[in-house]
């Protein structure tokens, strides 16, 4: 069996070539997962500021926000079992549909917070569909030498989506402290309908290639125990979740400090900003340093960058911070991804990537339903410098398992 040590503190010393990757099938999964990335922060963003407009308890942010992970928790395994029978495309078509009826909802019936709930709980379901399909994609279009780079320029298209959500909430919230919701929720319901039609670009695997994958699956409880998995998982999870309750907290925070709409929207474009940055020289990193040190190094920033954000700065202070913890998640959660492909077995892949999502959701599930007790007690830096601590304890756990076997 692998080691985890092979798999992640080797530099490669291939160089990738451009014939590696299959851009017929990278181009489109970068245009959709930019749509993807984009409509997804900014129903998520909206749903907060639409709970706060509303004058309702602090704890529906945590509730809502468990709704957007909870059925993926039970579904994910399924999902990575179809997606594994080579019908990576075909799940992108049902996850683009599956948030694109709830977006169209949040604009024309928006209802009560219970709607609010629902539409999030079949989101979050469209999501787990679509970010596994998009890294399966992602790895056949990379093949076996261009995955790095494929991945590289993957990650930013993510990135720039992810930033560009912010950017339109600052921009069109301005100097108010509620941004108008109801125009927001119709950009969002126009962006899904886009990106139900990418959607659609993306082909599936042809039919001798499919039959290929269709070999016997790895059962789940021995895939827990390839080696170097676990603790990759745990690293998954806490990138995840970090990065997902800064977008549900940091309005809050925002709101109690009585900042502008458009000083939430910069922060986190900021942090995408520098995500991107560090991604573009992801599959150099890579090479230079090695996977498992690059990790637990990104972790380590992400980790400082939460204490800080956390923190009564000035505003230039909360923009480097933002930065800061941008550097560290946007190459961590890359190397979670990329780690999982080196260690598990080929036709166990998409079932892998589902799992890293199943702990994902889980974490989105438990932690923000007890990040809301946290934040009704200590406020939303509360969240965050647990948040902070809970990413250096994953990046320890990484560290103490290369010792072990090296």
């Amino acid at each position: 069996m692998r080691e985890i040590q092979s798999a992640m503190s080797e530099p490669k010393s291939q160089k990738t070539l451009p014939n590696d990757i299959d851009y017929s099938v990278l181009v489109p999964l970068l245009c959709h997962s930019f749509i993807v990335q984009c409509l997804v922060a900014l129903v998520r963003l909206t749903v907060s500021y639409r709970i706060i407009e509303q004058d309702l308890p602090v704890f529906w942010l945590g509730l809502i926000s468990g709704a957007f992970a909870l059925l993926p928790v039970f579904l994910a395994v399924q999902v990575g079992r179809f997606i594994d029978r080579g019908n990576d495309a075909r799940a992108t078509w049902i996850g683009s549909t599956l948030v694109a009826g709830p977006a169209l909802a949040l604009y024309f019936a928006p209802g009560t917070p219970y709607h609010l709930a629902a539409y999030a709980l079949f989101i979050g379901v469209g999501h787990l569909f679509l970010m596994a399909s998009h890294q399966m994609l992602c790895v056949r279009a990379g093949g076996e030498r261009g995955r790095d780079a494929a991945f590289a320029n993957f990650t930013v298209a993510q990135a720039l989506g992810q930033g560009l959500g912010p950017l339109l909430l600052g921009w069109i919230g301005g100097s108010a402290r509620l941004p108008p919701t109801e125009l927001l929720f119709g950009i969002c319901a126009v962006g899904a309908l886009v990106s139900v039609a990418i959607s659609f670009t993306l082909r599936p695997l042809s039919r001798g290639a499919a039959s290929a994958k269709d070999q016997k699956a790895v059962p789940i409880l021995d895939l827990l125990k390839t080696p170097g998995l676990p603790p990759v998982l745990f690293a998954s999870i806490m990138t995840i979740t970090a990065a997902d309750l800064l977008t549900i907290y940091l309005p809050l925070m925002g709101t109690e400090r009585h900042m502008d709409v458009a000083h939430i929207g910069i922060i986190l474009t900021v942090r995408s900003v520098c995500s991107i940055g560090a991604r573009i020289f992801f599959a150099q990193l890579v090479r230079m340093i090695g996977r498992k040190r690059l990790l637990v190094v990104c972790m380590a920033v992400g980790g400082l960058g939460f204490l800080l954000i956390g923190l009564p700065l000035p505003m230039w202070g909360l923009y480097l911070a933002g930065g800061i913890l941008g550097l560290g998640l946007g190459i961590a959660s890359s190397l979670t991804i990329t780690a999982i492909v080196e260690v598990v077995p080929v036709q166990a892949r998409g079932t892998a990537m589902t799992l890293r999502i199943t702990g994902n959701r889980i974490g989105q599930v438990a932690l923000p339903f007890l990040a809301s007790f946290i934040a009704a007690a200590a406020g939303a830096a509360g969240v965050l410098g647990i948040i902070a601590i809970n990413l250096w304890a994953a990046g320890i756990a990484v560290q103490r398992n290369r010792r072990t076997t090296s």
